[in-house]
C-alpha cells in the first residue's frame, strides 16, 4: 500500500476561541495522523493564544500576526506549510475523522492533473446540532471551472489542495472580504482539474457571527469574482450560457440576501434582473434549484414589496 502524503492543515482564527477548541480536536481525531496543524491567529483579542498554548500535541504550530483578514491568515499558513498537500479548516467548523484520509486516498487514485479535492458538507448550529443539509451530490465527480463560476460548489473547510498549485495560481486575494475562496478555486480550476467527493466529511457551523450575514459585502465580492473570471476568460466568452447563468444566479442570491436584510425594493429589483438575464436555469439539478424557482421568487418578492406599502 502506498504511503499516504503528509498534509499541512491551516486554521485561520480571529476571536473564535469558543469554537476553535472543537475545530482543533476534530483535526487531532483524524484517522490520518501524518499532518501538521498551523493555527494562524489573526490578531485575536480573546483567549485564542492561551487555548492553543494549553495543547501539548507537537504537530500544532501557533503563529500570531496583526489582524489582516481571513485571506491574509490563510496565505500566511500556505507560506509556512511544509507538506505537499494543504487542507483548510475555518475556526468555527469541524471535520469528521475520515476527512483527511479520504482526501489523500482520492489524490492517490486520481490522475496527477487533479489539484484540488473537496468533500460534501453538513450544516450545524452554534451548539453543534444538525441543521438542514447542503444538497448532496449523487456521486463523486469532476467539477469544471464553469460550474464554480456559476455557483460556489464547496465550502473552504472541505478543500485539500496540492501546495505547489499556489505557486502557479497565486494566493487568496486579501482585498476580497468574502467570496475569496470562490475566486481562488476559479483560478485553480482554470489551470487544473477539480474533484468533489459526494461523502460528507465537513461540518459547517452557522451562527450569528458568520461573515455571510453581510449582504453588501457579499454582493460586492461576488460581483468582483464573476467580473474577474470573465476578464481573464476562465471560460471563453463565446460560452455565453455560462456567463448568463452566473449573472442570473448572482442576482438570485443577491435578491435573497437583500430580502433577508429587509430591503424589499432592492430584492425585487435583483429578482427581476435574475429573471431577465436567464429565466430558466439550464441545469437546475446540478445547481440545487427547483423548477420555476426564479419565477416563484420574483412573485414572492413582488407580493412582499406591495404588502409593505
Amino acid at each position: 500500500m502506498a504511503t499516504l502524503s503528509p498534509v499541512s492543515v491551516i486554521i485561520p482564527a480571529y476571536n473564535y476561541a469558543d469554537f476553535l477548541a472543537l475545530a482543533i480536536q476534530s483535526v487531532l481525531r483524524q484517522d490520518h495522523a501524518d499532518f501538521e496543524l498551523l493555527v494562524i491567529d489573526d490578531g485575536s483579542t480573546d483567549g485564542t493564544a492561551a487555548l492553543v498554548a494549553g495543547l501539548a500535541d507537537p504537530r500544532i504550530r501557533y503563529v500570531h500576526q496583526a489582524n489582516a483578514g481571513l485571506s491574509a491568515a490563510r496565505n500566511t499558513g500556505i507560506r509556512l506549510a511544509r507538506h505537499p498537500l494543504v487542507a483548510f479548516l475555518d475556526a468555527d467548523d469541524e471535520w469528521l475523522p475520515t476527512h483527511l484520509s479520504s482526501a489523500v486516498a482520492a489524490f492517490q487514485r486520481l490522475d496527477p492533473s487533479f489539484a484540488l479535492v473537496a468533500a460534501g458538507s453538513a450544516r450545524i448550529d452554534a451548539s453543534g446540532n444538525p441543521l438542514s443539509a447542503y444538497p448532496l451530490l449523487p456521486a463523486d465527480r469532476e467539477v469544471p471551472v464553469s460550474d464554480i463560476i456559476i455557483k460556489t460548489r464547496f465550502m473552504p473547510s472541505s478543500v485539500v489542495v496540492r501546495r505547489e498549485v499556489f505557486e502557479e495560481c497565486g494566493l487568496f486575494d486579501p482585498s476580497l472580504r468574502s467570496s475569496e475562496d470562490r475566486d481562488m478555486w476559479i483560478r485553480v480550476g482554470k489551470r487544473h482539474r477539480v474533484y468533489q467527493r459526494a461523502a460528507i466529511s465537513t461540518r459547517i457551523r452557522k451562527h450569528g457571527n458568520n461573515m455571510s450575514q453581510q449582504a453588501d459585502r457579499m454582493r460586492t465580492s461576488m460581483s468582483i469574482v464573476i467580473r474577474r473570471a470573465y476578464a481573464t476568460e476562465a471560460v471563453p466568452h463565446r460560452h455565453l450560457s455560462c456567463w448568463l447563468q452566473a449573472w442570473s444566479l448572482f442576482f438570485v442570491q443577491s435578491a435573497w440576501m437583500l430580502h433577508d436584510a429587509g430591503r424589499r425594493l432592492e430584492a425585487f429589483r435583483d429578482s427581476c434582473l435574475a429573471f431577465v438575464v436567464c429565466p430558466w436555469p439550464l441545469r437546475p439539478g446540478d445547481f440545487s434549484e427547483r423548477p420555476y424557482f426564479r419565477l416563484r421568487a420574483l412573485l414572492r418578492f413582488a407580493a412582499s414589496l406591495f404588502a409593505a406599502r
